[in-house]
């Protein structure tokens, strides 16, 4: 695209500056704004700042008409065509060319600020313009670097197929039928046992029914004594163990106390 037919940006304005001529440098530490005569300025105006593609204009107008008095194209910065003075933050030296008549005519001119905070903004509105240059520059190498690269062609060619082979799936057969819990969540009996039944004790023996209880044989303490006869009176004893007779208690078997 050419340079004209792009679109150009203000980038600042700053409605005071002061233009100077200035002697010539005489040696390489840098200029000087204390070897001017800052009282006495060449020209007092407006000051913008433009940018047209990746060129920065200084254009210095006049405040009222906005006849254009000089202006510096800025190709880099910081570079030889903006510099700084060596003793003060507000002022600068920068390279003016005539584009009315003879082109390619130069010239040297001291450009300062009467507010330093101005002249702060005037350095970083430069800046921020060629930061951006920079970085559009970088991105302009790599999309560059990735067209150049070959790019991996994974297009199917004409009459090429594909075939995708899927296995069967085989549903799991069930193994033993799992056995259900009974009612009310119990397990059932191991094998060999009568649901209700009762488990045999380990090691298979097997447990003795219990003997009847003989009440007669628990009463027979041998065959010497004789078993008591039972009394048809069960009260009768107690009758008798009441009796005066010490005689009679002793033959009734019971002693009395007294």
């Amino acid at each position: 695209m050419a340079e004209d037919n792009t679109y150009e940006s203000m980038l600042c304005v700053k409605p005071e500056v002061h233009v100077y001529r200035i002697p010539p440098r005489a040696t390489n530490r840098g200029y000087r704004a204390a070897d001017w005569k800052l009282d006495e300025p060449a020209w007092s105006g407006r000051m913008k700042i433009t940018a047209k593609g990746k060129i920065a204009y200084i254009k210095l107008e006049d405040k009222n008409t906005g006849e254009l008095f000089a202006q510096a194209p800025v190709d880099q910065y910081p570079g030889s065509i903006v510099e700084a003075v060596t003793d003060s933050s507000r002022y600068f030296v920068i390279r003016i060319e005539d584009g009315n008549v003879l082109k390619g005519r130069h010239a040297f001119i001291g450009l300062g600020f009467a507010d330093r905070g101005d002249s702060f903004d005037f350095n970083v509105a430069l800046q921020d313009h060629f930061k951006w240059v920079k970085q559009e520059g970088e991105l302009a190498k790599m999309e560059a670097t990735q067209s150049a690269a070959p790019k991996l062609d994974l297009s199917f060619k004409e009459g090429q197929t594909i075939k995708i082979s899927i296995g069967n799936i085989k549903k799991k057969e069930a193994g033993g039928a799992k056995p259900r819990p009974m009612g009310g969540g119990l397990l059932p009996p191991p094998p060999g046992v009568k649901a209700g039944g009762v488990i045999p004790p380990p090691g298979g023996q097997q447990m003795a029914p219990a003997a009847p209880t003989n009440a007669a044989a628990l009463l027979d303490f041998g065959s010497s004594v004789p078993a008591a006869q039972p009394s048809s009176d069960l009260w009768g004893d107690f009758t008798s163990a009441g009796s005066n007779s010490s005689k009679d208690a002793v033959a009734s078997g019971w002693v009395q106390f007294s």
